[in-house]
């Protein structure tokens, strides 16, 4: 081969390895002193599946909940979770190319047991939920990815449901936007409510307030988690306390339920625990966590008409699996094993949707949240 055709070959060669996408994925976990690792960072190997730590950082305390802009050039976290008559939403800068994460600022949330975080499309809103006293808050973000004093601040002193020890007061658990970004809806697990906020990221106060338009889930059902079709023309609703998943239907902006079923096999009759809720970046799969006496994943196939099919289940291979990520390219499925301290890989098999472990689990101090990134 001439000199100049291989100065050519080893050149490519070497802006493809340069400029090939990464994945990196994000952990919170309950960290419980201050000092000590609460957000991790690792790369996957997205031909194997294995997890390599990069960075961490000990500033912020139990961070219950995470959230990536979609920049992916900062984290949020709901930090300071389960802590008595506090609770605060945490900024962080992320630098692919250096493999940092550097702590910026923090804010309160205005509520107790902040649980869930999200940002707007544009980045310029923040908004987190709080459970044990159920808020909504909304923070500007600042142009360097700081969280800026609340914008806004929802208060919800009723509603309730017919389980006595989880149900005794509305308890919100999620905030999840539409994919045009135009709707947020709200999963309040003791008030048996979804409800639903018009958001509008051009205005000084862009979550309209709407307590009013909210849609009634079966008693007793407890919602935790939402996620959406693609599309956007379909909700899918994981019920913590019923161990179901009804899906809605949404092309109207209307949530109007179409079907309801089960996530787990109809040996287990009570103590359901289910607890995430995605779609396959495809959309032809969704995926259920379990946790309790289950611990697994359930596995649906979408059907045409967005209602579910159940196909398989699949053991996590730890205890309490909180919450999952399926990284952007649908080949791995991530899970976080609080009460076993670890972290599962699954191989996703494309066609079927079914899942298969990938090595060893890893091993994480109480993880409660993952993201992952693509860069």
């Amino acid at each position: 081969m001439p000199f100049q055709k291989i100065f050519l070959f080893l050149n490519l060669m070497l802006c493809t390895q340069l400029y090939a996408q990464r994945t990196f994925v994000f952990f919170g976990s309950y960290n419980w002193e201050k000092g000590s690792e609460a957000v991790y960072v690792y790369e996957l190997d997205t031909e194997s599946g294995k997890l390599t730590k990069v960075t961490s950082s000990s500033d912020v305390l139990n961070p219950g909940y995470i959230t990536i802009s979609q920049d992916g050039k900062y984290l949020y976290t709901a930090s300071d979770a389960k802590v008595p008559n506090y609770g605060t939403v945490s900024s962080f800068a992320f630098d692919a190319g250096k493999k940092t994460l550097t702590f910026l600022n923090q804010q309160r949330t205005g509520g107790e047991n902040p649980v869930y975080v999200n940002v707007d499309k544009t980045g310029k809103w923040l908004i987190s939920v709080t459970y044990n006293q159920p808020t909504i808050s909304v923070f500007p973000l600042l142009a360097n990815g700081s969280i800026d004093s609340i914008a806004q601040h929802f208060k919800f002193t009723e509603g309730s449901g017919i389980n006595p020890k989880r149900q005794d007061k509305a308890h919100t658990h999620s905030a999840v936007f539409s994919p045009d970004h135009k709707t947020v809806l709200f999963a309040d697990l003791g008030a048996d409510k979804i409800l639903q906020y018009p958001f509008d990221a051009s205005q000084n106060q862009p979550l309209i307030d709407s307590q009013s338009t909210f849609i009634h889930t079966k008693p007793g059902s407890g919602p935790r988690h939402i996620t959406f079709s693609n599309d956007g023309k379909l909700a899918y609703s994981i019920e913590e306390l019923a161990g179901m998943i009804s899906v809605y239907d949404f092309s109207d902006n209307k949530l109007k339920e179409i079907q309801r079923i089960a996530t787990h096999p109809d040996k287990i009759k009570d103590g359901f625990e289910s607890s995430d809720v995605h779609i396959s970046p495809d959309g032809q799969f969704l995926y259920a966590t379990n946790r309790g006496k289950e611990n697994n994943i359930a596995i649906f196939k979408v059907l045409n008409d967005g209602k579910l099919e159940s196909i398989g289940y699949q053991k996590t291979g730890g205890k309490h699996p909180r919450t999952f990520a399926i990284d952007e390219t649908g080949k791995f499925i991530i899970v976080t094993n609080v009460n076993s301290n670890s972290v599962t890989v699954f191989r996703r098999n494309m066609e079927t949707g079914m899942l298969k472990k990938v090595g060893r689990p890893v091993k994480i101090s109480h993880p409660t949240c993952v993201k992952t990134k693509m860069y």
